[in-house]
């Protein structure tokens, strides 16, 4: 089972950007729920936001809710995170993961099982 995370780039403070992750087929006997992390140097991983892929559950970390849109395409097996009105100190690589977790524990990193590459996001002027 694979995830592979893409989008990621150089772009200016208060600029936009969409990373994309897609997973493999067959996905759904694995997990059910793909959440974004991100990790900036020398921190430690941070939850970002979640996705059911019924769409039936949403969740965002704090300090991106109202910039960051998290989306799904089930036809292509596709989760996208639409991110607006991007800060500097949303610099920082984004990682894609997979895992079923209970809604409660859907910003907790130890839920997902099923990580993809890194995608790296730097927001400078």
């Amino acid at each position: 089972v694979q995830l592979q995370a893409s989008g990621g780039g150089l772009v200016q403070p208060g600029d936009s950007l969409r990373l994309s992750c897609a997973a493999a087929s067959g996905y759904a006997s694995s997990y059910n729920t793909v959440a974004w992390f991100r990790q900036a140097p020398g921190r430690e991983r941070e939850f970002v936001a979640a996705i059911r892929w019924s769409g039936g559950n949403i969740v965002y970390a704090d300090s991106v809710k109202g910039r960051f849109t998290i989306s799904r395409d089930s036809a292509k097996n596709t989760v996208y995170l639409q991110m607006n009105t991007l800060k500097p100190e949303d610099t920082a690589t984004y990682y894609c993961a997979g895992g079923r977790p209970i809604l409660s524990s859907m910003r907790t990193i130890r839920s997902y099982g099923y990580w993809g590459q890194g995608t790296l996001v730097t927001v400078s002027s």
